[in-house]
């Protein structure tokens, strides 16, 4: 077994054609490998985006007062992993033109990311229809941190795959 997998890993799962995922609409098609969320990567957001709360940002304040004994990811950094989530969980062998993220229909966070920890994602087809010059497709997503007992991000994300 390689570092960060489980007997429960799978993936990634291997799109040969986009036509061929209407077939599996409703089939868990991957659980990616583990990756740990780190300081480092929450501070970069909260400089990125300006969201520099003291509860994913002072290390010493989050022990002291926090409910969580130290930093949480911020949600939507949480959120932005699916992207590198659903790139190991999903590989396009067929032509594509381009994936265009066409947006979130429901977004939440049910558990914080405690810095430190691993996540992963679940990935499951909920929805394909046919457009013009491809596919859209409806992701529902659970970003679960190792050991929880609920997932932190449960998103169902639309990407529109042109051939």
């Amino acid at each position: 077994m390689m570092d960060g997998m489980n007997a429960e890993t799978k993936g990634p799962f291997r799109v040969n054609a986009l036509e061929d995922l209407k077939a599996l609409v409703g089939e868990e098609l991957a659980v990616t490998n583990y990756r740990q969320v780190t300081q480092e990567q929450v501070i970069r957001f909260a400089e990125a985006t300006g969201d520099a709360q003291w509860i994913h940002v002072d290390v010493e304040r989050a022990r002291r007062e926090s409910p969580y004994a130290g930093t949480i990811a911020h949600g939507f950094l949480t959120l932005s992993l699916l992207a590198p989530l659903m790139g190991e969980a999903v590989a396009f062998a067929c032509p594509l033109k381009l994936a265009v993220n066409y947006g979130l229909d429901r977004v939440r966070f049910p558990a914080p990311v405690l810095v430190g920890s691993r996540i992963r994602a679940r990935v499951v087809l909920s929805a394909a229809k046919d457009i013009p010059g491809g596919l859209e497709v409806t992701w529902n997503v659970a970003i679960e941190c190792e050991g929880g007992n609920k997932p932190s991000c449960v998103a169902q994300w639309v990407v529109r795959y042109h051939a």
